[in-house]
């Protein structure tokens, strides 16, 4: 299945290098098992949004073995995509940008018509053919509605669509130029979320993650001196602190930092989607071990 990852330092920035090309659990090894595109999202020293993103495997792409280890930023964003809606295109790969945030999703979300119906005029932020990037801008119009309140603009767009769509999943990852958001819902996959404090459990290493299903490696050596916390869609080492977000919770990591939670999706989907109701494609896209 698609793969997230996020991280952040604030309010800190620090180095972080994601495609390690000579390690046996880089995304360029799990990205010949997740081909459709990769990309990686962060902030310039200026605060602008920058996404490097194709619609090709991390194996075949050597820009993103050289611009991730350049990148600096206190919030990072990262996703492997196996298609489920939309061709394979730059425009459909995540992640996506709107109004100066970024995103990431891994789920399927039907019934597009409708969706598309709620997003009226809104539809104009939507570049490419995905579920994925119609959900983002139903989120980026319900926090600008909220007046910019981001918790309450996800917990608007997040309860609609748990209402009103057939969803299979809507775990996602959003970042600003300072702060970083998760939401997962339902129980339908796993997010994990790690507070990793300076050094981590040793007190004396830098940062340096690994997917014990071969899926991700992120290394960071700023993150010897510094805490951090990481978002990701597997734990990615031993450490003893990783825990399961519960479903229909909303974290943030704000600007100083500080991490808060909340449950922002009590009650199940209205109309739940299981593997066997999805495309062969979709169904494909879903699987634990895809």
């Amino acid at each position: 299945m698609c793969r997230l990852f996020g991280l952040s330092s604030a309010p800190r920035r620090s180095h972080a290098t994601f495609w390690l090309l000579d390690a046996p659990d880089s995304l360029s090894v799990q990205s010949h098992r997740d081909p459709d595109g990769t990309g990686l999202g962060y902030f310039d020293a200026d605060g602008a949004p920058q996404v490097r993103k194709a619609p090709d495997a991390a194996y075949q792409d050597r820009d993103f073995a050289r611009e991730a280890r350049e990148i600096c930023s206190a919030t990072f964003l990262a996703h492997i995509r196996l298609a489920s809606t939309g061709d394979l295109s730059e425009a459909n790969t995540h992640p996506f940008e709107q109004e100066g945030r970024l995103f990431a999703h891994n789920g399927v979300i039907e019934d597009l018509p409708a969706l598309e119906a709620r997003l009226g005029p809104d539809l104009s932020l939507v570049r490419g053919q995905t579920d994925s990037e119609r959900f983002f801008a139903l989120i980026t119009r319900e926090i600008r509605d909220a007046g910019g309140d981001i918790g309450l603009g996800i917990e608007r767009a997040a309860r609609w669509a748990a209402a009103q769509l057939p969803v299979y999943s809507l775990n996602f990852v959003l970042a600003t130029v300072d702060e970083l958001w998760a939401l997962r819902y339902p129980a339908t996959h796993e997010l994990y979320v790690l507070e990793r404090e300076p050094g981590g459990p040793h007190g004396v290493r830098h940062l340096d993650h690994s997917g014990s299903g071969g899926r991700l490696r992120v290394q960071s050596g700023d993150l010897a001196d510094a805490p951090a916390c990481v978002v990701a869609s597997e734990p990615m080492d031993e450490h003893p602190s990783w825990r399961l977000m519960e479903p229909g919770e909303l974290l943030r990591v704000t600007s100083e930092g500080r991490t808060e939670t909340r449950l922002v999706v009590p009650d199940p989907p209205a109309r739940p989607l299981r593997l066997s109701d999805l495309s062969d494609r979709a169904a494909h896209s879903q699987r634990a071990g895809g």
